[in-house]
């Protein structure tokens, strides 16, 4: 089976969705199968002859993405050489409108992981405001509807998809881990290397340190944590702007000389880090699957996190770790560290779990279903005998799919203007 996967963010870029396109598609390639990834230039990317880069606006608006630049013949002639038998979209814009362009060109089945809450990111683009947020969900809904079948990677998502209007299959499939990986990391490696107190109390974090992910009440409840516990450090893995004032927040609460900043980390390294973790914090609720969470617990930390899309699924209060209500505040955050930090055997116990539930989202079960679904779609597909075709139908479908990625625009452009009865996801 040939595959393209087309996404906006890719290696070397430290994110979620990079993340996850790297682990599908390497486990595809165990597989027997081959893979095309298609992706915008990004700084320091290596070139690979699996991965065609499409010109690109390098640090977009100050952040750390990279947006492409139209580049149709170069994508159409990459396709026609590869001649995949599906396509996945990644996005639901930019490389994902491609990615739409070429599968009904091509005439395949197209899928597409709904891997993001869009409008939790429009701050990110000029004129952010309640009516662009409207937008971005409006339009990644109508995206849903042209494809073939979407992903979820969390219950949560798919219903909220079908409560937004979704009307295509939705199919709930987290984003796979490598649970031998993360479970093999070497945490007194980590602390003698990066200096940690051997006998401290190390509190993790990992992700990237941007403000949707709620990294300021996070830094509110650990300072409130460490003034109490003066035995406990707290190890921030990741690069973001969000960083320096979650520092800003401990220094003033006198921590600041318990906080170990390790930039972004990756392979041995990040294992090794989450290892060094006594328990995994997370705060965030933009996520619709927290891949971090399942790297933490692989590694058998419990955790201590707020309730949210993508978060429930995973952490089982009161089992693998502690699950607040969204609507939390960072003393309530900090008194359930306390009750987890407190109590040695529930920690125990409760990393023992954690452990456990990290296999429901191990990499090879869940690039399994991925594969299955490819089978399955392209066994549906309709196949037309030469005899049915005629050299007009790519150029009718490239009329089709225009009018469709216009009409599903000017549909988010109008839903923008006015108040729809459902839209964001809210923080209980």
């Amino acid at each position: 089976m040939k595959i393209a996967m087309f996404t906006n963010t890719y290696l070397p870029h430290v994110g979620g969705v990079a993340r996850s396109v790297q682990t599908l598609e390497e486990e595809c390639r165990k597989r027997g199968h081959r893979v095309k990834v298609v992706a915008p230039e990004f700084d320091d990317a290596e070139e690979s002859p699996h991965v065609l880069r499409v010109p690109a606006i390098q640090h977009f608006n100050g952040s750390d993405f990279s947006v492409r630049l139209p580049a149709p013949a170069l994508v159409r002639d990459c396709m026609d050489e590869f001649e995949p038998d599906v396509i996945h979209s990644h996005h639901p814009f930019l490389l994902g409108d491609t990615a739409l362009r070429q599968a009904w060109r091509m005439e395949i089945p197209v899928v597409f992981t709904h891997h993001t809450l869009y409008e939790r990111y429009t701050h990110y683009v000029p004129l952010d405001s309640p009516t662009l947020r409207r937008m971005a969900i409006q339009l990644a809904t109508e995206y849903c509807n042209l494809c073939s079948t979407v992903i979820a990677p969390s219950e949560s998502i798919r219903d909220l998809l079908v409560e937004r209007g979704v009307t295509v299959p939705i199919v709930p499939i987290p984003t796979g881990i490598d649970t031998d990986f993360f479970s093999s990391g070497d945490g007194e490696r980590f602390r003698r290397r990066e200096g940690l107190p051997e006998e401290a109390l190390v509190i993790g974090h990992v992700g990237r340190l941007a403000a949707e992910k709620n990294l300021e009440f996070l830094a509110e409840a650990l300072a409130l944590f460490l003034k109490e516990r003066r035995d406990a450090v707290f190890l921030l893995v990741g690069e973001g702007d969000a960083g320096d004032p979650m520092e800003t927040i401990l220094e003033k609460a006198g921590a600041g000389d318990r906080v170990f900043r390790m930039g972004a980390l990756s392979g041995t390294r990040l294992a090794d880090a989450y290892a060094a973790m006594d328990v995994f914090v997370f705060a965030s609720q933009s996520e619709t699957q927290g891949m971090v969470l399942a790297e933490a617990m692989a590694a058998g930390k419990p955790v201590v996190a707020l309730d949210g899309p993508g978060v429930r699924e995973i952490v089982i209060d009161g089992a693998n770790g502690f699950l607040l209500p969204g609507a939390s505040r960072p003393d309530a955050f900090a008194e359930a560290l306390r009750a987890l930090t407190d109590d040695a055997e529930a920690m125990r116990r409760r990393g023992a779990m954690a452990c456990s539930s990290a296999m429901d989202f191990d990499h090879q079960h869940c690039a399994r279903e991925v594969t299955d679904l490819y089978e399955r779609l392209i066994g549906e597909r309709p196949v037309r005998s030469e005899e049915e075709k005629t050299p007009w139908d790519p150029f009718l479908n490239s009329l089709e799919i225009e009018w469709d990625l216009f009409a599903a625009k000017m549909s988010a452009a109008a839903t923008g203007m006015m108040e729809p009865e459902v839209t964001e996801v809210g923080r209980d």
